[in-house]
């Protein structure tokens, strides 16, 4: 009996105690599976190769790496808590965890989405997956997850929609634009997802009625109103205000709609307005943009009768140093387009803009740039610089005109002043058109000031460098004697065909091929744009090329000037290098080359010494002509101290003439 004992209980306890074994063994292996870190790759780290590293347990998905300065660095990620099986309520215990895939189970014969039971269990509210969505973290899976299910409502959903769609609808919206997600909409594979939810949210918006009252749905991260407009109303304002971050402050946003533009609504009809205080952030992450939202961002849906609006946004972020701009997003191209709006009034707290909602433009905001606006050492460095360099231009060709006749006597004599008195003339007065043009306020109220301010601007800094051109080619014509068998006359209606013809073509083309689609101006300032249609390069270009030419012609000067010299002694050596000196320092400012500091500037917008350097270099480029083209120019010194001289002479003449005049007049007849 107690063998059987004994044998009954090794047959029952043995397995039960190598189950137990078993089980231990299989959980430190489990923990040890658990414990291992999630996000580093096993490989080698090559510099621009990639990785990819599976979800912790039980979470499908997947994390892709990229290796730079030998260090993995995350760019996206899949994984997801939130599957077809669990984002029910009812179906939380009853499903497995894992199993990605959106479509859950074949119902009436074809493929059944999210979308599609959520459709057939709660079509009257869509909140049968609202606590779920809730309780979900905000990693990137869930959020693409969310993104599609809100994209498939939208789609699908071919009725109108009540305050009670639109209040899930939002609440679904809003966990995925909660401020604490925004980092992780970067890992997100389809990186044009945030630009879905925009288009989602808009589409299912404008399905959205009112049966009697306004509708006034207010979550922390998305605000949607929704009133009625008729053609006997004061207009409209639609004010929103929203935290953007964790912080208790708060941004505001206003709807505008004039008492104008209400009068042209015939029947009573609703406006639509959304705003979204994180979804400019979740753009800029997620598309990788270099502009920076300052603003809300603000959909509006009216009725197709309201062609302008206005709208006003609070900033985020002060911004007296930085270009502020209005923008409405477009839908087809998925970026920010400057061309939907006009900004009317901008301070350091909020700016006004006047936008055109349409099918392409329906949500608005403002852009900060990501550099600063010109620095105060910079603003006073160019007028000043400008205010001596206008002196000294009226100076210099004051100084002409008193010594034309004696410096001019040959012909390539006549031909070098011709050319520093029109460098003189045009700069002068592309001075002034510039002073004029800086105190104009701008495109937004005086448009078509600013287009002729610009144009004078644009075309007599062109004159200038073509002229500088035609000095250059008088320095080749000196050198090489290309030009010795044409005629003075010749010569002289060349340069000027250069020097006004060709500034003058170039000036006309451009505002006529950009003014009638409104790319002429910048919307800041006036002066040629350049982000929408490069007009700018009609300055940039011609400059830089005659800067090139200029070169070669320094080049060839101090060539000329060095074979002179070979063969002399050591003094005269000294004295060759010194002439070679006073060339390039007379050139350099008559020939434009300092513009090429601007090469730098556009290189390295940022760096402040390039900007400085470019300024006083060209704002004081009238004091330079008037010292190297003028003063240091020892005939035109001679010349003024002749007549000086003569002047003096003449004068003591004049005196004698006039004490023995008064003598005779004096002693009378005897």
């Amino acid at each position: 009996m107690t063998h059987t004992f004994l044998l009954f209980c090794l047959v029952f306890l043995l397995p039960t105690e190598s189950c137990r074994t078993l089980c231990q063994a299989a959980s430190k292996s489990k923990e040890k599976v658990s414990a291992k870190p999630h996000g580093a790759c096993d490989g080698v780290c090559v510099d621009n190769s990639h990785c990819s590293q599976p979800c912790p347990p039980d979470t499908p998905g997947n994390m892709g790496f990229l290796c730079r300065q030998n260090k993995w660095h995350k760019i996206t990620d899949t994984c997801q808590t939130l599957t077809a099986f669990n984002i029910f309520e009812e179906d939380l215990s009853t499903v497995p965890s894992f199993g990605s895939n959106i479509h859950i189970n074949v119902y009436a014969g074809k493929s059944e989405t999210i979308a599609d039971k959520l459709m057939r269990k709660c079509p009257q509210d869509l909140s049968c997956v609202i606590k779920n969505i809730q309780r979900s973290p905000r990693i990137p899976g869930n959020i693409a997850v969310i993104v599609q299910l809100l994209h498939n409502i939208s789609t699908m959903l071919s009725t109108d929609v009540d305050e009670a769609k639109m209040q899930s609808y939002s609440i679904m919206a809003n966990h995925i634009l909660d401020s604490k997600s925004i980092s992780n909409w970067t890992f997100i594979p389809e990186k044009n997802s945030s630009c879905v939810l925009l288009h989602s949210v808009n589409s299912f918006a404008r399905k959205l009625l009112i049966n009697k009252y306004p509708i006034d749905i207010s979550d922390v991260f998305i605000h949607t109103m929704c009133t009625f407009i008729s053609g006997d109303n004061n207009g409209k304002n639609l004010t929103f205000s929203m935290r953007v971050n964790d912080t208790r402050s708060s941004v505001t946003g206003r709807v505008l709609i004039s008492r104008d533009e209400a009068q042209k609504v015939r029947s009573p009809s609703q406006v639509v307005s959304i705003a979204f205080p994180t979804l400019g952030a979740i753009l800029e992450t997620s598309l990788l943009e270099k502009v920076t939202v300052n603003g809300l961002v603000l959909s509006v849906i009216l009725p197709k009768e309201l062609k302008r609006i206005s709208l006003v946004f609070e900033k985020i972020r002060n911004s007296e140093d930085r270009r502020t701009q209005c923008v409405g997003w477009h839908s087809l191209e998925s970026r920010w387009d400057q061309h939907a709006c006009q900004m009317i009034q901008e301070t350091s707290q909020q700016a006004v803009c006047k936008c055109r909602p349409s099918k392409l433009f329906t949500s608005f905001s403002i852009l900060m740039s990501p550099h600063t606006l010109r620095s105060p050492i910079l603003t006073y460095i160019t007028y000043i610089g400008l205010g001596v360099s206008i002196c000294s231009l009226i100076l210099c060709l004051s100084i002409e005109a008193l010594v034309w006749s004696r410096v001019t006597k040959t012909e390539i004599s006549y031909l070098r002043h011709l050319c520093i008195a029109n460098v003189a003339a045009t700069l002068l007065m592309a001075d002034v058109w510039f002073i004029v043009a800086s105190f104009l306020s701008g495109p937004r109220t005086h448009h078509n000031g600013c287009v002729a301010a610009t144009f004078f601007v644009h075309f007599f800094y062109l004159a200038v460098f073509f002229w500088m051109l035609a000095k250059a080619l008088l320095i080749l014509y000196g050198i090489l004697i290309v030009f010795h068998t044409l005629p003075k006359s010749v010569l002289v209606a060349s340069l000027f065909s250069v020097g006004y013809g060709c500034p003058l073509v170039i000036a006309v083309i451009t505002v006529a091929s950009t003014e009638p689609g409104k790319g002429y101006l910048r919307p800041e300032a006036c002066w040629l744009n350049w982000d929408m249609t490069k007009a700018l390069l009609a300055f940039v270009v011609p400059a830089l090329a005659i800067v090139v030419v200029n070169l070669i012609t320094v080049t060839l000067v101090i060539v000329k000037t060095r074979r002179a010299t070979i063969g002399s002694s050591m003094f005269q050596e000294v004295r060759a290098i010194v002439r070679i000196s006073k060339n390039i320092a007379i050139l350099t400012p008559l020939l434009g080359l300092t513009w090429g500091f601007g090469i730098a500037t556009v290189i390295n917008d940022s760096s402040l010494v390039f900007h400085i350097l470019f300024s006083l270099l060209n704002a004081f480029q009238g004091f330079f002509i008037l010292v190297f083209g003028t003063i240091l120019d020892p005939k035109i010194r001679e010349a003024l101290k002749n007549r000086v001289t003569s002047a003096k002479w003449i004068s003591r003449i004049s005196e004698n003439l006039s004490s023995d005049f008064s003598g005779r007049h004096t002693k009378g007849p005897s």
